[in-house]
Order: C-alpha cells, then structure tokens, then sequence
C-alpha cells in the first residue's frame, strides 16, 4: 500500500502480472506425445527402432535444442569470400547452434541409416526420426535430406563410391573442410539450376571437357547451390569427350581434390531467402573445376532421377514434419488459453479447426511413412513402380497444402503466432520452400503425367493400392472411379490438353491416395471425418469445415 501527498492510498500498484498465457511448450518427448506418429511408424515395419525414436523425440523436444533452433535462423550463415591476405576461401560460417543441429541429426542416423543398416522397417525408421529433427529446426534438414538421396546415384560408380560411399554413412559430423589425413564423414549438396533455365536442366550452359579417366573439368555458374559447405556436390553439364558432345551428365564435384588441395568452387554470394534462414543456398562459379563421372555419359537425368525421387520424399516428410509442430503449437496454445470463460480448446469453432489441422497432418504423415515403405531395401517390382507415381502425386499434394496449414495454425495463437518470438512464424516461411524445392508445382504435376504415359507399371500399382479399400467409404469409392476414368482420358489425351489438367489429376490422386491410407491406419473416426471433409458434398473450402456430426473433441485427443 502507497500513500500519496494528499492522502490517496493505492492498493496492488504491480501493473505487470502475466495471466491466461500458456506455458512454454519444452522439455516433452515430441515422439511419445505424438500418438499418430508412433502408431504409424509399427503399422509400416519400424517398430523396433522405438526406443532411438523416443530418445530423439526427448532431445528435439528440450529447451536446449529448441534454443538452437532459434539462434540457428537469427543468426544466419555467413560468407567468407576470401581471407585476411586475399586468399579465396569460399566458406561459409554457421553459427554454432547450427553445428549442434545437425550434428545430433547425423548422430541418429536422419540421413544414412536406412542404407547403412537396410533392414525391414530401416526407411520407415530413419523417416520417423528424419520427421523428429526437421519438426524443430528444418533448415539443417536440407543437406541431411540431400546426403541421403545422394547414396542412390553414386551407388552404380564405383570409381566414386568406394572412397566415398563410408563417408556418406557415417554416423560423424565434422563442419571443417580441410582435415589433416582426411575426414571419416561427408555431407552432399547439389547445384543443378541456372540462371537461364531453372526447372529445364537441359538449358543449363555449364560445360565439362573431359581430362581423361571419370575426370572432367568444368565451367559455368549454377544459379541455386544449397548447403555450400557440404563436402561434395552432383552437378549436371553438358561434357566432351576428344571434341564430341556427349550430352547431359551428372557429375561428383568434391570441394577437397585427393591430393589436399581445394577444388575450384567459387560461391559468389548467399541468397537472402524468405525462409530456410539457418540453412545457406548460394550461387557458385565452377572455373577449372574437376569432377567425377557418376553413370554413364550423357545420361545424367538418368543417373540423378533416383536422387531426385528421394528428395521429393523428404519434401512430404519435411513438409508433414511442419504440420506437426504447428499442430502440437496450435493444440498446446489452446489448452492454456481462456476466452469467454472456456478454454480455447472448449470452444466448438475452435476445436474444429484443431482437429482438421490434426486430420491434415496425420494424413500427410501416414503418407510419408507409406512413401518411405516403397523405398525399402527389399522394395519389390510393384512398390518400385507405385513410388515412381505415388512420390511426385503426394509432393505435389502434401507440399501446397503446408503453408495453408502453418498459416491456420499461427491463427489459432493469435497475434503471439504473428510474433517472433513463437516458432510459427517461423514455420509460416518455411513450409512454401518444400512446393519450391525439387520441382514446382506445374513441374509435379507434368512428371505425374510422365510417369503415367511411360511406365503403364506405375498407373496400375496405383490402381492397386487403392483397391485395396474398395467397398470401404462409398464416397471415396466413388471419389477413385471418377479419378482413374480421368487418368484413363490424360492418358490419351492430346500432350497440351493432358498437361491444362495435369494439376485435377494431381490432386484427385493424391486424395485418394491419403484417404485410402486413413482408412488402413488411422482410427475409423478420424478417417471418416477426413473423407468427409475432403471429399464429400458438403466440403468446404477452409479448416474447420467438418462433416455434421463429427467429435472433433475426441479427434483432437490423440494430438
């Protein structure tokens, strides 16, 4: 109490007493709260990896590691062009949280483990735990994903993967470059765009002249280089052999030469992005530049397509990964927040956009986790055939819907969400990088075209899975004929006519593809209600919109 001049008391003068604010959300096991993910990672083979799983999802969940993540995207890479004298040193400066990043990632396995130890349930497994790091921090995830994919075009040349391929499946991180007696681990980027042409990587003017041997040397500029401080890098150009053309081929481009010395690799500077912050992309000049043939000359679409597919599976995951986190925010805000007396959570408008934001990821995620099933070590002829459709339909799909998604989740905690100092904000910037990244939409979608009107395998794998529910849900029944009558018509239909359309086919697929997949594996009300607001008559066009009747109070408790 404080008596003023004239006598007036005041009671209480504290004006800064935090209330209805929830609490932090840290130090939870990201793993064992997310029922959905640890229900899916058995029904698809990768049960006996549950105990790494739940280590992880203690580590990526803890204050420390989230305090990582944030100093990860404030402090951003910066480039070291040359050093004190002049010298070039092309390097780039992460801050140490970054390192730390990564470096636990790698520990576990989110990049190579599935190669390295390729038993049932391995790709399953190492998607889980690949899921579990990018949900917290995403931007280390783009040269851990690269790593992964890089070990299927280097596996078929030996000259290559024999000194290289133990690096890659190394469980080691170790940022320096230059490493007296060598480095036991290695990470791998990629520089494929250019200026001129960015998804036509046969407009690329990048040349390689042959020095004899696997050996090229380069020229030319690459427009999008991420993660410039990997240890090695797949490059597309155009090679010659003794004066004649040999076409596009893929080459392994080291940044130290097996002599010692630094190869040529010339990072002219970081592009500011919108977000992917903690993780550098930058442009770079190859001049005298020497690179190793990977497969055969002039077939390096070839040679990098299996990369590529792979990255695409790590852009649903990456994306499904974004979901979660903005779920689990979303969900934890709203079960700490009162407004007109109730919860958040209590408010029925409210705990309907919950639950479809929690629908939308549990699809996504079951999505990714069938995916990386198809990409098993002892995948048979089919699945091979299912994934080369069901890997672009489901990037395509999954990939637009993330920042939509982010976007409603950040509503949901007002303007804290719009803030910086909570991680949606964050995630708003990320989610569109994983539509951009290994093929825009327009580019997906004419590959699902490709694949149906070259590998007739593919289309009928697809059929097939579906099948597989037939008779289940009348409206997703009804929901596939009208799908795979429109594949049949783009199938034969006129190249301009088929591609106007290549986006309804896209998105029919992919719905019946996910919706399929709930029916499988995720509670029958949950599948429902997902089918219902997808696809029924009455579907709306925002979350929230949820079929008449549905709990979504007991949907969201299993988030």
């Amino acid at each position: 109490m404080t008596t003023f001049a004239r006598g007036q008391r005041v009671i209480g003068a504290a004006t800064h007493y935090v209330e209805n604010q929830a609490p932090w959300r840290v130090d939870v096991d990201e793993y064992g709260l997310n029922d959905a993910l640890v229900e899916g990672v058995v029904s698809f083979g990768g049960g006996w990896a549950d105990d790494a799983l739940h280590e992880a999802g203690g580590l990526v969940g803890s204050g420390s590691f989230q305090r990582d993540a944030e100093l990860a995207n404030v402090h951003t890479p910066v480039l070291q062009p040359h050093d004190r004298w002049g010298f070039r040193l092309d390097e780039v400066e992460y801050d140490p949280s970054y390192h730390r990043v990564i470096g636990e990632a790698i520990t576990r396995g989110a990049h190579t483990s599935a190669w390295a130890d390729p038993r049932e349930g391995a790709s399953v497994a190492r998607a889980a735990m690949f899921m579990l790091f990018a949900q917290v921090e995403p931007g280390h995830a783009c040269p851990v994903s690269m790593t992964h994919a890089a070990v299927a075009s280097l596996e078929g040349s030996p000259w290559v993967a024999d000194e290289w391929m133990p690096r890659l499946l190394s469980r080691e991180y170790d940022p320096r470059l230059d490493v007296p007696g060598g480095k036991q681990s290695a990470l791998v980027g990629m520089a494929m765009t250019e200026k001129q042409g960015g998804s036509d990587v046969r407009a690329g003017t990048t040349v390689g002249e042959h020095l004899g041997g696997h050996a090229y040397q380069l020229t030319g500029h690459k427009w999008f280089c991420s993660a410039p401080m990997s240890d090695a890098f797949l490059v597309l150009a155009h090679t010659r052999s003794s004066g004649k053309d040999e076409g596009l081929s893929c080459l392994f481009v080291p940044r130290m030469l097996p002599h010692g010395m630094r190869n040529v690799f010339r990072i002219q500077r970081l592009k500011d992005k919108l977000g992917n912050r903690s993780n550098a992309s930058s442009e770079v000049e190859f001049d005298g530049t020497v690179g190793f043939l990977l497969g055969e000359p002039g077939r390096g679409v070839r040679t990098i397509i299996e990369m590529v597919q792979r990255t695409r599976l790590d852009c649903v995951l990456g994306t499904a990964a974004g979901m979660r986190q903005s779920v689990a925010e979303a969900v934890w805000h709203a079960r700490g927040r009162t407004a007109f007396g109730r919860l958040l959570v209590d408010q029925p408008a409210m705990t309907s956009v919950l639950a479809d934001l929690a629908l939308e990821y549990e699809a996504a995620m079951l999505t990714g986790l069938r995916l990386a099933q198809l990409f098993e070590a002892g995948a048979s002829d089919r699945d091979a055939a299912l994934r080369r459709l069901a890997t672009p339909v489901s990037k395509y799909w999954i990939c637009k819907r993330g920042p939509h998604h982010a976007y409603e989740a950040m509503e949901c905690l007002g303007g804290n969400g719009y803030t910086e100092s909570f991680p949606l904000a964050r995630r708003y910037r990320e989610q569109p990088v994983m539509a951009i990244w290994e093929g825009s939409g327009n580019v997906i979608a004419l590959d699902v075209l490709r694949a149906l009107t070259r590998d007739a395998d593919s289309a009928a794998a697809f059929a097939d899975e579906l099948a597989i529910t037939t008779g289940q849900s009348t409206l997703l029944d009804a929901h596939v004929d009208r799908t795979l009558t429109l594949l049949r018509r783009l199938s034969a239909a006129d190249a301009d006519d088929a591609a106007a359309e290549a986006r309804r086919l896209s998105e029919s697929l992919a719905l019946a593809f996910q919706a399929s997949l709930m029916l499988r594996h995720a509670p029958s009300d949950a599948a429902g209600a997902f089918i219902g607001a997808r696809l029924g008559d009455d579907r709306g066009a925002q979350y929230g919109v949820l079929p008449t009747g549905t709990n979504a109070a007991a949907l969201l408790g299993r988030h």
